[in-house]
């Protein structure tokens, strides 16, 4: 494993200045889902974003994936041209190489603690398959398949690493979940039976895998959400409430967020649906936001493909984020969602759902950036331009970025 030390305090022009901004709070009064909320003024709150420039593992560019209270992920060029998952510790200032499994390619997908998952190709490029990278021991295991060429991780959360594998002779992709503690990758099947397609999406409550599959009867487009439970073994087909399909993307907790098709011979957009773990409830979210839903406990936000939309499940309230442009939320944790806003150009932006305040990012010196993900204590990582080369570009090569805020 190699390392490249960097230092945490000011670099020069590697690092913009901190963007420093008033944030005008704002309540919500409840209104049905759909409905334009109303807006009540509260004492403003100024914040401090500082972005940290990462660096490269030897290459022009680099951008962070995700993070945790200790560490960033993501992906990086190297000098002789590869792309290696690289993991930054946010104590030491150090960048660390976490190599591949023999190819030239691997990037990090999710971290906890000690542990970095990801997926690499292998000798001579050959497939692909899923890592586990141990940061104590600084060891990359390959996490291998169900029998076939290749393994994908989607998500790690826990001791529990999820994600799709090929079966025997590539016949099929199914769903799996591997365990840390006894190093065995498990077929999670499909709705479909065993010639199949399924792929896991995320882990709740260290038991519950949910995820896509398709479904017996059905062309292989159509897709139905499911809900593995590693316990007892058994996968619920939690259905598509009167939809043509419905497809997970993420979960909180007991709480299930996806997209629900536009029913057979019927008009208008998809909607936005949750569904409860434990109770096995559907709330139809309406088509505000319905692609690529994120949620935190009981906050979901979302986008129509122009608008970004913040939910609050408990009051059905819903508002927009952001005046201008297109807004994509890509994560939210606790009252703190992250993501792209296009003006044109892309800006990352961190929106708080309980003030409705929308707050774009410094850059480390070029116009662009993007956020991908956020820690419990608002602390955002994606990739952000450095310095251009001359005064007639906009940007210079991007970087992985870390912006920590501060409340002032």
């Amino acid at each position: 494993m190699k390392s490249l030390s960097l230092l945490r305090p000011a670099r020069g022009a590697a690092l913009a200045a901190p963007l420093v901004v008033a944030c005008a709070l704002a309540g919500l009064s409840a209104g049905p889902a759909g409905a334009a909320p109303s807006v009540t003024a509260r004492p403003a709150t100024a914040t401090t974003w500082t972005a940290l420039d990462l660096g490269t593992l030897g290459g022009a560019t680099s951008k962070a994936t995700a993070l945790d209270a200790g560490t960033v992920v993501g992906e990086s060029a190297t000098a002789d041209g590869a792309t290696h998952a690289f993991a930054y510790d946010r104590d030491s200032g150090v960048l660390s190489d976490l190599g591949s499994l023999g190819g030239t390619s691997s990037t990090a997908v999710a971290v906890h603690g000690r542990y970095v998952a990801g997926n690499s190709t292998t000798a001579g490029d050959a497939a692909t398959h899923g890592f586990v990278y141990d940061l104590r021991r600084h060891r990359m295991t390959d996490l291998g398949t169900l029998g076939g060429t290749t393994s994908t991780v989607t998500a790690f959360r826990g001791g529990i690493v999820v994600g799709s594998a090929s079966t025997g002779g590539d016949a099929a992709t199914h769903a799996f979940a591997y365990d840390l503690g006894t190093r065995v990758m498990t077929d999670l099947g499909s709705l479909a039976g065993p010639a199949g397609t399924s792929t896991a999406v995320d882990i709740a409550k260290g038991r519950y895998v949910v995820g896509n599959s398709s479904v017996a009867g059905e062309p292989a487009s159509v897709t139905h959400g499911f809900v593995h439970d590693l316990v007892t073994g058994t996968t619920t087909d939690i259905g598509t409430h009167g939809g043509s399909y419905s497809r997970i993307s993420d979960v909180s907790g007991r709480t299930v967020v996806g997209t629900q098709g536009v029913p057979a011979g019927g008009t208008g957009l998809p909607h936005g649906f949750a569904y409860d773990l434990d109770t096995g409830t559907w709330t139809d979210l309406g088509h505000s936001p319905f692609l690529d839903l994120r949620v935190s406990g009981r906050q979901v936000v979302g986008w129509d493909g122009q608008t970004g939309w913040a939910q609050d499940l408990r009051t059905g309230v819903v508002t927009h984020l952001g005046t201008k442009g297109v807004t994509q939320p890509m994560a939210i944790t606790g009252k703190v969602a992250v993501g792209d806003q296009f003006a044109v150009n892309s800006f990352a932006f961190a929106y708080r759902t309980d003030t409705a305040v929308l707050t774009q990012m410094p850059a480390l010196g070029g116009l662009n950036s993007g956020a991908v993900a956020v820690d419990a204590h608002g602390a955002v990582a994606g990739s952000a331009a450095t310095t251009p080369p001359d005064p007639y570009t906009s940007n210079g090569p991007f970087h992985a970025v870390l912006w920590t805020p501060s409340s002032c």
